[in-house]
């Protein structure tokens, strides 16, 4: 029996939490698209020897997989990306984050229906823990947060979702393709789709030279090596699973945030983020047992 990999999933999700410090030298000074553009650019250069064996993959993939290779990399890598950052340029800055919490929704239910997942009863029991965990790490008074803009809301549903299936997706693709060769794809297909939308937001594409390392490290650390981890996890573990697992994301956001970026959270953020630790240790212990909370269909 497959050992259960949703420790790496959580892994990788904490790697992603270094997004926001990576980011912060180019926060104001590009834009979104461009930002975006130039992570899939530079990742696509380090994995440029892959890329013909991953193309080989591709085509030796089913239609179904090649479809969800597809959305993989341009909707969950570039659009959902560009849907999430404009959702605070268009509205409230509340409003993406608290939808943004429907992603494991999303996620348990496209699993059920393309993947035959069933969560057992006791699931729940570590999911909404986790969920109100994670809302609580979101917002210094979580009782004051709502959601405002309704355009805002859109894009931020249209992001959670895209983030959800591509966790399913990659899921369903990564037991027939390697996690390498999902990674290069996703990264090379992403590519393409990011410089469609450059185009359509009229972004700029040139870059400073004091901004090259701040790319370069943000492409290489929360983007190639955290997908790398969680393509590899995602091969053994379902889908319904590695999504709570995916909130050691915003856990590891908030501690660098007051590690380093001079974030004081109240003290509901505390008890938030020590209650997502708990629920993703607790899953992750769990599913190793006789009975674990997500059935998978066999056969």
């Amino acid at each position: 029996m497959t050992r259960d990999r949703t420790w790496l999933v959580a892994i990788a999700a904490a790697f992603w939490g270094t997004d926001g410090l990576l980011r912060a030298p180019l926060a104001g000074a590009l834009p979104a698209a461009t930002v975006v553009f130039w992570e899939h650019l530079i990742a696509v250069v380090v994995l440029v020897p892959f890329l013909p064996s991953a193309w080989r993959a591709f085509r030796a993939a089913s239609v179904r997989d090649r479809i969800a290779i597809v959305v993989i990399g341009a909707g969950a890598s570039a659009l959902a990306t560009a849907l999430f950052t404009a959702a605070f340029a268009t509205g409230d800055a509340l409003t993406p984050l608290v939808l943004q919490k429907l992603q494991p929704l999303v996620a348990v239910a496209a699993a059920a229906m393309l993947l035959g997942e069933r969560v057992r009863g006791t699931y729940w029991l570590i999911a909404v823990p986790a969920l109100v965990g994670a809302w609580l790490v979101a917002f210094p008074d979580p009782l004051a947060a709502q959601v405002g803009e309704l355009s805002a809301a859109g894009l931020a549903v249209g992001a959670a979702v895209l983030w959800g299936l591509g966790t399913v997706l990659g899921r369903m693709v990564g037991v027939r393709t390697s996690p390498k060769d999902v990674t290069v794809l996703r990264f090379a297909i992403g590519l393409p789709a990011s410089a469609v939308i450059l185009g359509v937001q009229g972004a700029p594409v040139a870059i400073t030279g004091s901004q090259v390392l701040p790319l370069v490290l943000l492409a290489l650390i929360p983007g190639l090596l955290a997908l790398v981890l969680y393509y590899l996890a995602l091969k053994v573990t379902p889908a319904a699973r590695a999504t709570l697992a995916e909130l050691a994301f915003p856990a590891t956001a908030t501690v660098l945030g007051i590690a380093f970026l001079g974030v004081d959270p109240s003290a509901t953020q505390w008890i938030g983020l020590l209650v997502v630790v708990a629920a993703i240790t607790t899953l992750g212990l769990r599913e190793r047992t006789a009975e674990p909370v997500v059935h998978v269909r066999t056969g």
